[in-house]
């Protein structure tokens, strides 16, 4: 049976004239006509409808042609059943100045549009859960291109596209009575959330992904016994020391032989329990755009696009890479031309060594041979930019290095400095540098105290606040509007210890030292320093992170005359949550963590029923200011419902930049490829990046480049943050990536 699908021309200007009418008819003339109009449209649509389930694959392909512009490629997947809904299309070039990819998901009915390509031969294939990549084929901007997806063979073939977490959730975690115990591999005072805190997003899950193909299976070079080639692959290349220091020193090696099993069950053919789902609702909609930037040797830890408060500033402009540890260039990818540059950082002490070694999270050199690298040296840490902002005029101000940490400025030591007056700091691991685009000019910022990251505040001051990261027990500022005016940091610099408000009388007395027991009447000052650090829109006061375990939040109010005024209110984590790393804060105040128990935790002070300062006021005195939000993913066995989802950090997009609304707070997926957002729902929208797979985020930042643009005048920047870009599918060879996630209206939006 063939049904004819449309109406020849004068059928069509025949209803026309019979829904317009005559020009003088009246209303309730009209009526008759309208029904029967709306009676043709039910018939018609009646029609299409039988239409398509009698349709076979290639006709609902030749019905489902996209509309594409001339920079788009689009077209309709199908596989054996006929449409392949929420799949990845993956269209990569090399024509550019730079590798360029950009991958969108099908809808329900197969069709996709990949937008805005810049001119060049493409190379187009199909990604999906339950598949195996199809054929590259050649596509260009302007054409259609219709996919045939290809069905896995087997299970064993499908896994390999799994994100991360599916493979690591195969290894086995120690039971809650083997820890605590006299005797046994496990050190008596290590905790289970201790374990897992290390094995997650406060230890190896800090620098890469565990589970990908380079690591759930042990390269041939590391030889055939797998508890001993574990011991030599975690000593490889100069993050060796760190990661010995955590599996063989904090937790005595006992998760060696756990890891050796896991890779033993890995190689003996075992599958994940779990299968991931595809793409649903508003994760059809993402569009991911990655362009390669820095080289195979060096990694990047952040990138920077605008100024957070005002996320227009930089509109359409260069963003700016931070190496960390890995070599002294900035990277700088200019999105409008595809090109990617290295700025050659300046440093003003030609003879500073290097920031490798004792109290960092580096060496010079390699503790034990690399499968990739062998004992090639590298890294170079002079620069060690670890985390950048711009300001409102567009300025690059940098946690960066210039100097010996220990070669301190005189008013470091300054009697009649107000922050050196109350406490000194010996030594800066660290520093302050400011790069300006307009005029290529450079300055260095001598502070007093070691920088990781860094947020503007909302004042006339225009104060730019660091955190000390791993060492130094303050929390910094510098006064930018000083700094302008006078280019002195002795006058536009200070630093305060965080002191808790054990006293009771609201003011900063005299105070017990950390580890000594509470005194009444006295403070207490903390000992930990703080990870992430962000300020209240509302109040101005400074939030920051605590890396311990189960962890906290701290809230540090300036007060009138800072130092002296300076206050500091802590939180503790309660449980479930433990293991904090990076968070922000919500234009209402909220504080919102990413969580090694796999949460994405949140606290509003405003909940808080009890006394907020007194000698009760220590950390556990407001649970009720704490919710949890778990994270999509499997977890471990055996150890209760959980998400092994090993966050690095969460932001939180103020101005609505990536198009979900205002203030919803978005954490990196470190063992999904890519980020995850809350919605204001209360439901998880996960934004992967299918390729390469291993994509892992130590942050992101949110711009609009133009507010009148719609979908396309906004996204989300973040950079391949992992030390090890040579894990990531393609191996040896591949370069860290600079990417933008997009939501569209729709799968289909151009």
């Amino acid at each position: 049976m063939r049904v004819k699908l449309c109406s020849s021309p004068g059928r069509w200007i025949m209803l026309r004239r019979m829904r317009i009418g005559q020009a003088n008819t009246r209303k309730t003339q009209k009526e008759p006509e309208m029904k029967t109009t709306r009676r043709f449209y039910l018939s018609t649509a009646a029609a299409l409808g039988f239409a398509a389930l009698l349709a076979t694959p290639s006709q609902l392909v030749a019905q489902n042609t996209v509309a594409i512009d001339s920079d788009d490629i689009g077209g309709v997947v199908t596989g054996q059943n006929g449409p392949e809904a929420g799949v990845w299309v993956i269209a990569e070039t090399t024509d550019l100045p730079t590798r360029y990819a950009k991958m969108v998901v099908t809808d329900d009915q197969g069709r996709y549009v990949v937008p805005d390509l810049p001119k060049g031969k493409y190379k187009v294939w199909v990604r999906g859960y339950g598949l195996v990549d199809s054929p590259k084929v050649d596509g260009e901007p302007g054409k259609q291109l219709n996919l045939r997806a290809v069905p896995a063979p087997n299970d064993a073939a499908a896994a390999q596209y799994y994100p991360a977490i599916h493979w690591y959730t195969m290894m086995r975690i120690p039971g809650a009575d083997q820890f605590g115990q006299a005797r046994g591999g496990i050190p008596q005072g290590v905790k289970q959330i201790d374990y897992l805190n290390l094995l997650k997003n406060n230890g190896c899950v800090g620098c890469h992904q565990l589970g990908t193909k380079a690591t759930r299976t042990i390269p041939a070079f590391f030889g055939t016994d797998s508890k001993d080639a574990w011991m030599k692959r975690v000593q490889a290349g100069q993050a060796g020391e760190l990661m010995v220091t955590i599996l063989a020193g904090q937790l005595a090696a006992a998760p060696i032989p756990y890891l050796a099993e896991w890779t033993d069950r890995v190689a003996a053919g075992e599958l994940p329990s779990t299968k991931p789902a595809r793409p649903q609702g508003l994760e059809r909609n993402v569009v991911v755009t990655t362009w390669d930037w820095a080289d195979e040797k060096h990694y990047l830890h952040d990138l920077v696009s605008t100024d957070r408060r005002n996320p227009t500033v930089n509109g359409y402009g260069p963003v700016y890479g931070q190496p960390e540890y890995s070599m002294g260039f900035m990277p700088i990818l200019d999105p409008k031309t595809n090109t990617a540059d290295m700025y050659k950082a300046p440093i003003r002490d030609p003879d500073m060594h290097e920031n490798l070694g004792p109290t960092h999270a580096a060496r010079e050199k390699a503790l034990g041979p690399s499968a990739y690298w062998g004992e090639e040296k590298i890294w170079e840490a002079y620069f060690n930019n670890h985390n950048s902002m711009l300001d409102e005029k567009g300025r690059v101000w940098m946690a960066a290095s210039f100097r010996d940490e220990k070669n301190q400025p005189a008013y470091c030591k300054d009697p009649n400095h107000p922050s050196a007056k109350l406490f000194q700091v010996p030594v800066s691991g660290r520093q302050l540098t400011v790069y300006d685009p307009k005029t290529k000019k450079y300055d260095f910022v001598d502070v007093c105290f070691t920088t990781h990251h860094l947020n503007f505040a909302y004042d006339a001051n225009n104060t730019l606040w660091t955190s000390s990261g791993g060492g130094g027990g303050v929390v910094g500022w510098v006064n930018v509007k000083k700094w302008d005016e006078t280019h002195d940091p002795a006058q536009s610099v200070g630093w305060t210890p965080l002191i808790v408000d054990t006293s009771g009388d609201g003011k900063r007395g005299e105070y017990t030292e950390p580890g000594r027991p509470q005194e009444p009447g006295k403070d207490m000052r903390l000992g930990q320093v703080i990870y992430a650090v962000m300020v209240n829109p509302k109040d101005g006061s400074v939030w920051g992170t605590v890396r311990n375990n189960p962890g906290a939040i701290v809230r540090i109010n300036p007060g009138s005359n800072p130092p002296e005024t300076m206050l500091t209110e802590v939180y503790n984590v309660p449980m479930p949550g433990f293991g904090p790393r990076g968070g922000d804060i919500d234009s209402n105040g909220v504080v919102w963590v990413s969580l090694g128990s796999g949460h994405m935790g949140s606290f509003d002070r405003s909940k808080c029923k009890g006394p907020l300062n007194g000698l009760t006021a220590t950390g556990n005195h407001c649970p009720e200011g704490w919710a949890f939000h778990k994270y999509p993913g499997p977890g471990f066995a055996g150890i209760g419902d959980n998400s092994a989802e090993s966050s690095y950090y969460s932001w939180v997009d103020q101005h609505d930049t990536f198009g979900m609304g205002k203030d919803v707070p978005i954490s990196t997926a470190n063992l999904t490829d890519g980020l995850v957002a809350l919605g204001k729902d209360g439901k998880m929208v996960s934004l992967r990046v299918p390729y390469p797979m291993g994509f892992f985020a130590k942050g992101l930042d949110g711009r609009i480049d133009d507010p009148n643009a719609g979908w396309k005048g906004r996204g989300l920047w973040t950079s391949s943050g992992d030390r090890a870009p040579w894990q990531v599918e393609g191996g040896k060879g591949m370069k860290p990536m600079a990417v933008h996630f997009q939501l569209r209206p729709d799968p289909l939006a151009h």
